[in-house]
């Protein structure tokens, strides 16, 4: 295992985007490869590639590495978008454990019952709005620089443009109240590597559409 990091998951967002996004942030070129059956997802067990019986699955400078928070941190570090010390991995990781508690709900969405569908959206909306946006357009304020943690580019940030984007594909107008969290928005959809990524024909996949629950469904439940 050489050359560039290979992905296996589904053909879609899932607990692969973060993943994806980070990789992209970085520069790095990668190969997919997708699920599309049963038998393909029993194979990767029965081989041995899952070490827990679970996808993500990345395989990286000659690891096959499973658990998103791990595969992420990895990277990051790798990367150089993990902070400079203890105090800035500390504050990255809280801030990344928030966004990912946001992108947890945003993830489970399409999988809600149709009768839940609306108390659902506003629990992500009332949320973002109320919960998690404050605190990042907070900080970004307090401290007058670019990037959440360090005047540098982190994961945090990376996951933070990806859950914002997300969220406005939801509610358009999420942002209004937020003036650090637009001006945020902008000048990190305008570094290279990420404006690369946002890109048609990219490796960043569209929102989930019913082929692609069917497909989770078909897969993952017995």
């Amino acid at each position: 295992m050489s050359g560039k990091p290979r992905l296996t998951y589904l053909n879609g967002r899932g607990r692969m985007e973060p993943i994806r996004w980070l990789l992209g942030a970085a520069g790095v070129e990668f190969e997919e490869t997708f699920l599309e059956t049963r038998e393909e997802y029993e194979k990767l067990i029965k081989g041995g590639s899952l070490l827990f019986q679970q996808v993500p699955l990345v395989e990286i400078d000659g690891m096959k590495m499973v658990q998103t928070r791990a595969i992420l941190s990895y990277i990051a570090g790798k990367y150089n978008l993990y902070g400079k010390d203890l105090k800035e991995r500390a504050l990255i990781d809280m801030y990344v454990e928030g966004i990912t508690d946001l992108m947890q709900m945003i993830l489970m969405f399409p999988f809600s019952p149709p009768e839940e569908k609306e108390k659902n959206f506003n629990s992500i909306k009332e949320k973002a709005t109320n919960r998690y946006f404050p605190v990042f357009e907070k900080v970004l304020k307090q401290h007058g620089q670019d990037f959440l943690v360090g005047n540098k580019c982190s994961w945090a940030d990376v996951q933070l443009i990806e859950a914002i984007l997300a969220v406005e594909e939801k509610i358009p107008a999420v942002l209004l109240a937020f003036p650090q969290l637009q001006a945020f928005k902008i000048r990190m959809s305008n570094m290279p590597t990420i404006k690369k990524f946002l890109q048609p024909g990219s490796p960043r996949k569209p929102p989930p559409d019913d082929h692609y629950v069917e497909t989770v469904l078909k897969i993952f439940k017995n």
